[in-house]
């Protein structure tokens, strides 16, 4: 089966700095996933001046403005074309989530070969033409999205040319961290079975397992945030995960994938070897002579599997024994 993609979710959890940026990439190669993902913004591009913090922010940071943490999380042109050679020679492939038209030309300039709409643009029409008209696969968040938004979103995108086939859609709920309460995964299910599209899952919640339980559940991609430090200072490392946890995250996930194996219910080559053990035959429950009846009295059912199987019984009894048999010997016929 395809594997999951699994997407390491950077974002601006550099703080500004291209070193700490390049650890992150270290992070994400060690622990084998497929992408790791960066911001590209332009602040004045993006957010209004004196624009409120979303309550998680404010939380995490201390400035009071969108507009004044943001400036602090940008990365240059020149930093991102040397994140992005980095990420090449690490061999790693290098995403960023574009949240201006102009970040939008810029990461084409950059060559990336997937677009990720993040949940705050998918309402935004100027926004979503601009990515159709890249085409190139697209992976979309839906978090704060009803089932006719993304319905929208998905019309403006194929009418701009970009195949059904060729978009990913991410059940992903927009609360940093998201309340299990909250998470409502069978969603993604709903989402998949409704547009006829391939699903994945966006976690925002604290802990590995609601990505293990979404893959499980069928995601073809799964993004999680990532941090060097959960105590660093910024906006959102509280809600990412570290290095170990990402380990274990990418670890299980292969693991599930494997398991999940195909949907045939079939005997694998290990449980053939554990048949005999642990089925049972019938046996004789006391000393049986020739000709005798066999009764429910004079056999029983016990291990090995390796004789007559026990739904047989109701063939054996009333026959007549063939031989003499010893207490606990496999009956033939």
């Amino acid at each position: 089966m395809q594997n999951t993609i699994i997407i390491a979710e950077a974002g601006v959890n550099h703080n500004g700095s291209l070193k700490i940026a390049k650890q992150l990439v270290d992070v994400a190669v060690a622990a084998g996933v497929d992408y790791i993902k960066f911001q590209t913004f332009n602040t004045n591009k993006l957010v209004s001046k004196n624009t409120e913090q979303a309550e998680y922010q404010k939380n995490q940071t201390k400035t009071q403005s969108q507009d004044e943490m943001l400036a602090k999380l940008e990365l240059s042109k020149k930093q991102h074309y040397e994140l992005k050679a980095y990420c090449d020679s690490q061999h790693i492939q290098f995403l960023s989530t574009a949240f201006d038209l102009e970040s939008i030309d810029f990461l084409a300039e950059l060559q990336v070969n997937v677009w990720k709409i993040p949940s705050g643009e998918i309402t935004n029409a100027p926004y979503l033409i601009k990515i159709a008209q890249q085409k190139q696969p697209i992976i979309m968040s839906t978090g704060m999205c009803t089932m006719h938004d993304i319905e929208n979103a998905l019309h403006l995108l194929i009418s701009h040319g970009v195949s059904k086939k060729h978009i990913t859609l991410l059940h992903c709920t927009t609360a940093y961290p998201t309340p299990f309460n909250e998470v409502n995964l069978r969603a993604m299910q709903s989402i998949a079975n409704h547009f006829g599209v391939s699903v994945g899952y966006s976690d925002h919640t604290l802990g590995i397992e609601v990505s293990l339980a979404a893959v499980a559940m069928g995601a073809c991609v799964i993004e999680k945030h990532i941090t060097l430090d959960k105590t660093m200072y910024g906006p959102d490392h509280a809600v990412s995960i570290e290095p170990d946890e990402l380990h274990a995250m990418v670890r299980a996930i292969r693991n599930i994938e494997i398991a999940l194996g195909s949907n045939k219910k079939i005997i694998t080559a290990t449980e053939s070897k554990n048949k005999h053990a642990a089925r049972k035959s019938i046996v004789a429950a006391q000393y049986i002579q020739k000709n005798d009846i066999f009764t429910e009295n004079n056999i029983t059912t016990k291990r090995p599997g390796s004789g007559i199987s026990p739904m047989k019984w109701n063939e054996v009894i009333g026959k007549r024994a063939p031989q003499d048999f010893n207490p606990d010997e496999l009956i033939i016929l």
